[in-house]
This record gives C-alpha cells, sequence and structure tokens, in this order.
C-alpha cells in the first residue's frame, strides 16, 4: 500500500492530527513572516477562518508560539547548515525550516525521522520545485548535529 494509500485510510483523512497541526501551523508562519502580525493575532484568525476540526489544537498553538518565541535561536541554528542568508530563503521553505527546527530542539519526544519526513512532505505540497530536496538537506545536517545520538542510531540501523 502506498503512503498515500494509508493516509488516505486515516480516520480523520489524508492527514492525522498532529500532520494537521504542522501543516497549519507553517501556513500560520508563513503568514507570521509575511506580514510581521503576533503569533496569536494569526491564531485567532485560523480559528475564525480555518477548518480546526480534525487538528490537534495544543500542538499548533505550541508550534506557532514556539517558533515565534524562539525564532532568533532558531534562525541562529540553522545558519551554520545553510548555504545562503534565512533572509534569502524561500519563505515557504523558511516557515517549514523554522517549524522542524523547533520540533528537533524542542519537542525530543517526537522522533526526528518524523519530524523531517513531514517536513519534507510540507515542502512537496507547498515549497517551490525542488524545495523539499534543501529543506531534506538542511535539516539532516541539523539532525545529526542537535540529536547526535538519535541519529547515530539511525546509521546504526543501516545495512553494510
Amino acid at each position: 500500500m502506498s503512503a498515500n494509500a494509508k493516509r488516505s485510510t486515516a480516520k480523520t483523512g489524508p492527514f492525522s492530527e498532529r500532520a494537521r497541526a504542522r501543516r497549519r501551523a507553517m501556513q500560520a508562519l508563513y503568514q507570521w513572516q509575511m506580514t510581521g502580525q503576533s503569533a496569536k493575532t494569526i491564531s485567532a484568525q485560523f480559528f475564525e477562518e480555518q477548518d480546526m476540526s480534525i487538528t490537534d489544537i495544543e500542538y499548533f498553538n505550541e508550534l506557532l508560539i514556539g517558533v515565534e518565541r524562539e525564532c532568533l535561536e532558531i534562525d541562529a541554528g540553522l545558519l551554520p547548515f545553510l548555504d545562503r542568508p534565512m533572509a534569502q530563503v524561500d519563505p515557504i521553505e523558511r516557515a517549514i525550516l523554522r517549524l522542524a527546527s523547533y520540533e528537533l530542539r524542542s519537542r525530543q519526544d517526537v522522533p526526528f525521522r518524523v519530524v523531517l519526513n513531514e517536513a519534507i512532505d510540507l515542502a512537496k505540497d507547498f515549497g517551490a520545485e525542488g524545495g523539499h530536496s534543501y529543506v531534506n538537506g538542511v535539516l539532516d545536517k541539523a539532525a545529526s548535529h542537535w540529536r547526535e545520538l538519535e541519529h547515530e542510531q539511525k546509521a546504526d540501523l543501516k545495512p553494510n
């Protein structure tokens, strides 16, 4: 069964509640980047204008508020893994990188492979052509640094 077929058979449709929270948070972060509105204002707008019924609301808010609060640290942490200044990264990819970086750094309970896979899916759905490759490369390097032990365990599982 393909990954898309597995997604479509879930009780909540094509996305889990947490995946939908990431999706909505990425959209909200894009709006935050483009408008400069506060995350709380954008969150309120999303609840008025978007279907949030099958979204992990608590996780959505944590991601949005967390990225806003820790943006300077997130950007500084990403800098060694970027090939250009953060301001020159495509706005969609920037939102995805910030979102995934927050999860990698602050949500140790979420396996890094889940974070990377979700970020790549978001980049495929919303980013520029080939943007998912850039997101994957940056986040894989970041994960190997921020989650060194978990990343090494993944490497140990690969067949020789």
